[in-house]
């Protein structure tokens, strides 16, 4: 009796119904990632490094349920509230995640209330909802432990997780808010840049290695880069 008590066990672990803390991974977690690194002759020569910046707006090529998963399949930035011809404007504008750009006419992403001053025209990812996700390529030249921080606009705070590779995550990530009620133009909370430059450190093998940028609780953040520095 004992010994077929054993043998079902074995039976149920090798299908994968069993797993021990977890340790199984599942079909979708064994199947090789097919994105690749975002390229082009403007923002992105080559693919991305750490330490460094990963900005946002570059994530990986491969299309919905691949590379990205957006709420909807429209671009709610490039196309659509940014009109016009050129780079910025129509940048990624056949995809489904939503980019803009930092404009400084009419005091948007220059004004008094910004914690931390963006540059002008720098492409981010915005109209983040929960449950949505972006995936980045990158090449980590050392193994090392990283602290990251993240360039970003927050309406009401939230929390996001990254993930690296498939099977190593951060807990979920306190993004705090940049609302300030002293700013009377309602559209603007969603324009209040800050730079926190400790939100989580994360260990990193050297070689490509892919992370996933997780919205996890309330959305409606800007995110333009995250910035990896080796903890010394």
């Amino acid at each position: 009796m004992i010994e077929l008590l054993l043998s079902a066990l074995l039976m149920v672990a090798t299908n994968g119904l069993f797993s021990p803390q977890g340790a199984t991974k599942t079909k979708a977690e064994k199947r090789e990632y097919m994105g690749t690194p975002y390229t082009d002759s403007v923002s992105a020569l080559s693919i991305q490094k750490i330490p460094g910046r990963v900005k946002c707006a570059l994530y990986d090529f491969g299309g919905e349920g691949v590379a990205y998963h957006d709420s909807d399949n429209k671009n709610n930035g490039s196309g659509g509230l940014n009109k016009g011809p050129g780079y910025l404007n129509n940048f990624r504008a056949n995809e489904a995640v939503d980019i803009s750009y930092t404009k400084f006419h009419d005091t948007i992403d220059n004004s008094c209330y910004n914690k931390v001053q963006p540059k002008i025209d720098q492409l981010y990812l915005g109209w983040t909802e929960p449950g949505e996700w972006t995936k980045y390529t990158v090449e980590v030249l050392e193994s090392a432990d990283f602290r990251v921080g993240v360039m970003y606009t927050s309406n009401r705070g939230g929390a996001i997780r990254l993930c690296v590779d498939t099977n190593d995550s951060t807990s979920l990530l306190d993004i705090p808010t940049t609302f300030n009620a002293a700013d009377s133009i309602a559209w603007r909370q969603w324009h209040h840049w800050n730079y926190v430059d400790s939100l989580t450190v994360v260990h990193l093998n050297k070689g490509k290695r892919v992370i996933t940028l997780e919205i996890s609780e309330q959305g409606n953040f800007n995110f333009d880069y995250f910035e990896f520095q080796k903890v010394r």
